[in-house]
């Protein structure tokens, strides 16, 4: 016996809605928890005044950039535990290095931590 047309429909259309109803609600969440997704690169620009005797300059001076930390994979690491033996998230690592395959990290292997 064949469904009709409506419920054959439905049949398909159920769990694709449910599968983005989630998706949104993670991505809700996840956004929630990490602060607005503000992109936390960016540093302000702070405003200095240098007052001498006879004149006032006025220069921008920028916050020096973090130092770059690199880590050497060892045996049985995984991008997860080298996220969490430094306190962050895959998705940092993999931003911080854009040519590695998560899934083939090799012992030996050099990636930026920071």
């Amino acid at each position: 016996m064949r469904l009709p047309r409506r419920a054959e429909v439905a049949r398909y259309l159920a769990p694709a809605a449910f599968l983005l109803v989630v998706t949104v609600a993670v991505l809700l969440v996840r956004a929630g928890l990490e602060g607005g997704g503000g992109n936390a690169t960016t540093s302000p620009t702070r405003f200095v005044t240098h007052r001498t005797s006879a004149t006032t300059r006025s220069t921008t001076t920028r916050p020096k950039p973090a130092a770059r930390r690199f880590y050497t994979i060892q045996s049985g690491d995984t991008l997860e535990t080298v996220a969490v033996k430094f306190g962050t998230t895959t998705e940092k690592l993999l931003a911080l290095n854009p040519s590695i395959d998560p899934h083939a990290l090799s012992v030996g292997q050099k990636i930026r931590i920071g």
